[in-house]
């Protein structure tokens, strides 16, 4: 007898590119049935008008900071929009060492979702006391590698940097590090060096490194780099190098704003937001003392000197190109979420839903079947997850059950923890760890390593 029972809803066969009905069932951690009969089960849901989905991967997000205290913020969100597995660590930055990691969530007895996380170089430079603009040693790039070698064996899938935000960090100084990373299933991701004009030249400089490394390079978050009026030769030359060579791929978020910290490099500069075309107004404060708080040249400079580690948004990029790049044919769609002390940017809350609601079902930027590929089935196979990202029987029971019809982020620029309409129900690992808007339970989720190894 199956544990559970999903009948009457659709799900995606990725193969054909089409929606067809099915039910599912679930026996411990796994799906047992895909098919049209109704076997015996202890719990049947009514799914009828409903999609049943692989539950979304996020290959980019920022994990949580257990520094601020032992608990769970950023994988709450993630969870009430339907994702079940995610991968942080990405632009440089991981907030403790691998193994630290571990031990917090095997305190918690386990995490809302699953994680996977990536080592953070710029994270290892600032251990060092090195600054954003000080030149590292080779002594010192030794010392990075070490950490990141340790790292690696203790269930990283890769390494992340975070380019921009150290501009001394030179190619070469990458691709040394890149040497700790020596498999095949390695994966590299990257924060561009340089957006808007500088677009092109950076995506290119990341290139250089995939064609010297022997595993995967992901593009983080295109849409931040490259939505300035870049996108289409950005997406171009992407095509053109993924044609020869399909281990480059990228990631993107549908928001026009990008969210980073008001104290990084991003924002050097006598008036930095001139390089985007727009001015201090265009920039909004997050935490107090200017929770929502639009800047004036006074109040930017008083946030950067003061309050360098408070997230900003900058309302920046060009909408029509954030739409090229969430419906074009290749990438993944990805959250880059980020919080800070509970504030942020809301794609930490709404990015899956705001796919499906804004771009799919009100704008027909790209069919249901195609987005939903591009938030499971891609970055399950980039990831090594063989047993997640499609429904089969013997894959993974973690799963998404949502109304096509209604689904929708609500969580704005000035609320941004806000939870989605039209998700109905989630699983991880089989157990029901989402019912609408309530969390049943925080302690499904497992840490993941390279090919989806339970840690």
């Amino acid at each position: 007898m199956l544990d559970t029972l999903i009948t009457g809803g659709m799900i995606p066969d990725f193969d054909a590119g089409v929606m067809k009905p099915a039910n599912v069932g679930i026996s411990g951690n796994k799906v047992h049935f895909v098919g049209d009969s109704e076997p015996a089960a202890r719990e049947v849901i009514d799914a009828s008008g409903c999609v049943v989905s692989p539950g979304f991967i996020d290959i980019h997000m920022h994990e949580e900071n257990f520094a601020e205290g032992r608990q769970y913020v950023i994988a709450d969100l993630m969870l009430r929009m339907g994702v079940t597995t995610a991968l942080g660590g990405n632009c440089g930055i991981q907030y403790q060492p691998m193994a630290e990691f571990r031990q917090n969530v095997h305190a918690l007895h386990g995490a809302p979702i699953n994680y996977m996380i990536v080592s953070g170089y710029n994270r290892y430079r600032y251990v060092l006391g090195l600054g954003h603009h000080d030149v590292i040693t080779r002594a010192q790039q030794d010392q990075i590698r070490q950490f990141i070698q340790k790292d690696l064996e203790d269930g990283a899938i890769g390494i992340s940097f975070g380019i921009e935000y150290d501009p001394i960090m030179t190619t070469e100084e990458m691709l040394y590090a890149c040497k700790a990373a020596d498999s095949p299933d390695h994966l590299v991701t990257a924060h561009y060096r340089t957006d808007a004009d500088g677009a092109i030249d950076s995506i290119r400089e990341m290139i250089r490194i995939q064609e010297e490394i022997p595993g995967k390079y992901q593009i983080s978050h295109l849409s931040s780099c490259s939505a300035f009026g870049q996108m289409k030769e950005a997406l171009d030359m992407i095509h053109e190098y993924m044609d020869r060579d399909p281990r480059l791929d990228y990631d993107t978020y549908p928001y026009s704003a990008f969210s980073t910290y008001i104290g990084f490099t991003t924002f050097d500069g006598e008036d930095p937001m001139k390089q985007w075309g727009k001015d201090y107004p265009d920039l909004l404060l997050t935490e107090p003392p200017y929770e929502n708080v639009r800047c004036t040249k006074e109040i930017f400079e008083d946030a950067r000197k003061n309050y360098p580690n408070m997230l900003a948004v900058a309302f920046a990029m060009n909408e029509d190109e954030i739409r090229m790049a969430v419906a074009d044919s290749r990438g993944m769609i990805a959250s880059d979420g980020i919080i800070s002390g509970g504030k942020g940017h809301p794609r930490a809350a709404g990015t899956f839903p705001r796919v499906l609601g804004k771009y799919v079902r009100e704008e027909g930027a790209l069919s249901l079947v195609e987005a939903i590929r591009k938030m499971t089935d891609a970055p399950a196979r980039r990831l090594g997850l063989k047993n997640k990202g499609r429904i089969f029987e013997g894959a993974d029971a973690d799963l998404v059950i949502f109304d096509p019809e209604t689904i929708a982020d609500r969580a704005t620029f000035t609320e941004t923890a806000l939870p989605p309409d039209g998700i109905r129900l989630a699983y991880v690992g089989g157990i029901k760890a989402l019912e609408g808007h309530d969390i049943l339970c925080r302690t499904a989720g497992n840490v993941l390593g390279i090919n989806g190894k339970i840690l």
